[in-house]
């Protein structure tokens, strides 16, 4: 397990979005999320002594300082992605953030698009939402329609969380909006885990026809994960579920 050390890290090669840039909005020394997933690369949700969130000041600084010495050396990012060390919409200031993150973008490398990597347990918020919409890859996460494998899955801080809830929240980005699903097997203490069953899988189809999506990301684990006995789902698995999406209509993108 890793935590990202800086505000600002990278360009990285992404499996999904290309070159790139990543920030970080959570502290450098500890991982902070509303879920706690079985499989984050980051590890679980730490308890430990953090250091304070970046100020607003602070990542406009920060990242106007890289992308300047990026025009330099010629090589711009293909995208901007605010991921890192937990959900990034705790962040307090995530507007003002985003909004700095367009002008800045605009200024130094206007061909990259801005990308978000949330698990969509904040989209409630109206100042979240409005800054979802304004970037170009609101990329929200949907691992399951079924509570009871989300619970166990993506584990939820909020003991009030329901896929219901989540549902309608979705459903107000009327379509703007690009869903993530991993996909996953394995086997956990209270018994075997997977989300690529038939009943999984038709459930899941029938979530997207309610939220309806622009696109599509499907992927499995690619690294070392906290919890240990999870496999990864093989590409020919994802193709098929893949296929599925589209046969009903879907731009579906396999990692």
């Amino acid at each position: 397990m890793f935590l990202f050390d800086n505000i600002i890290f990278g360009p990285v090669k992404s499996r999904r979005l290309g070159v790139s840039l990543g920030i970080n909005l959570l502290p450098v020394d500890a991982k902070i999320c509303s879920f706690d997933c079985i499989y984050c690369e980051c590890g679980f949700n730490t308890t430990m002594k953090k250091s304070p969130l970046p100020t607003r000041e602070q990542v406009f600084a920060t990242l106007e300082t890289k992308l300047a010495q990026m025009v330099t050396a010629n090589e711009l990012p293909d995208v901007i992605t605010f991921a890192g060390n937990g959900e990034p919409t705790l962040h307090p200031q995530f507007e003002g953030i985003i909004d700095d993150t367009i002008l800045l973008r605009d200024r130094y490398c206007p061909e990259a698009k801005v990308s978000v990597l949330s698990n969509s347990t904040r989209v409630h918020k109206p100042s979240v939402f409005r800054a979802l919409l304004k970037v170009d890859n609101n990329i929200l996460k949907f691992d399951s329609a079924f509570d009871k494998t989300v619970q166990r899955l993506d584990r939820p801080v909020s003991k009030h969380f329901e896929v219901k809830w989540q549902l309608e929240q979705l459903k107000k980005f009327e379509g703007n909006l690009i869903i993530q699903t991993l996909f996953l097997r394995g086997k956990l203490a209270d018994g075997i885990i997977d989300n690529t069953t038939e009943e999984e899988i038709s459930a899941w189809l029938e979530a997207l026809k309610i939220i309806h999506p622009k696109q599509v990301m499907i992927y499995s684990i690619d690294r070392e994960t906290p919890t240990k006995g999870l496999e990864k789902v093989p590409l020919e698995t994802l193709q098929k579920i893949a296929d599925r999406a589209r046969a009903i209509g879907f731009d579906v993108m396999v990692v």
